[in-house]
């Protein structure tokens, strides 16, 4: 019977304390009889009791090398799927166009965390100057949800970029609930020439269907289950993160050049 991976990998300290007491065959953990099998797993367990934190040591790893082989793969995916992240037509862009920092936001009107992001992540492109932003519709808490982002994809088509900015930053800071009738009001409340009716009638458009469906298939392939996702450098960064946390952030990246 072979001996269990995880005393192998585990008992390396163990397996030279018990060197002495069994000699140097006992090192040939493939050869070991029942009873020095028995033996040596007695001693990783005493040596384990007495020494616990080598487990705690071996968790810390084995989460490390986790982690790191998660963002790797994070990274492939990224770079595999970068024309539809950072390229897409139709998705709301804030900051510098020509930034040296690109991110990218999945976000749902109706989520709670989102909202909170919001002013943080203002104030991140106020501040730093350097950094684009993309905001992909990304609905995901109901039928308000949906309906907000078509509504918001709906100004887009009809009345165009500035028109979409004024909406979205609307819907963020809103609080109420998401009706025909409250975007209606919302959109005649903003500065700004729009259609209303014209933009209920795109509702359900090819381009708002062609975006939105595109934008979930984005997040089936990086398994996003929950707003906010960002996507920073070569790596996901899933639910809010706090202004002082992504300014660390963006120092790291720029460390990385």
């Amino acid at each position: 019977m072979a001996l269990p991976r995880f005393l192998t990998r585990l008992g390396t300290a163990a397996l030279l304390a018990t060197t002495t007491a069994f000699g140097a065959h006992a090192l040939d953990l493939t050869n070991m009889s029942d009873a020095e099998r028995a033996a040596f797993g007695a001693e990783i367990r005493a040596y384990l009791l007495e020494n616990p934190e080598v487990l705690m040591e071996a968790v810390d790893v084995y989460n490390q090398r986790q982690q790191a082989a998660q963002e790797a793969g994070e990274a492939d995916l990224i770079a595999a799927h970068a024309a539809d992240l950072y390229e897409a037509e139709g998705d709301l862009v804030y900051g510098n166009p020509d930034a040296d920092l690109i991110f990218v936001e999945f976000s749902d009107y109706r989520c709670g965390y989102c909202k909170k992001a919001y002013p943080d992540v203002k104030a991140l492109l106020e501040k730093d100057g350097n950094i684009k932003l993309i905001v992909k519709e990304f609905p995901i808490l109901g039928e308000e949800s949906v309906l907000a982002a078509r509504f918001a994809l709906a100004v887009r088509a009809v009345s165009g970029e500035e028109a979409y900015h004024a909406i979205h930053d609307a819907l963020m800071t809103a609080r109420s609930n998401v009706t025909e009738g409250s975007l209606k009001r919302m959109v005649n409340d903003l500065d700004q020439d729009v259609d209303v009716d014209a933009v209920m009638a795109a509702l359900d458009s090819d381009e708002v269907n062609t975006i939105l469906g595109r934008n979930q298939q984005l997040g089936q392939i990086f398994q996003i289950s929950g707003t906010p996702t960002f996507v920073m450098g070569g790596q996901l960064v899933r639910g809010y993160v706090p202004f002082d946390a992504m300014t660390e952030i963006v120092a790291e990246l720029r460390d990385k050049g």
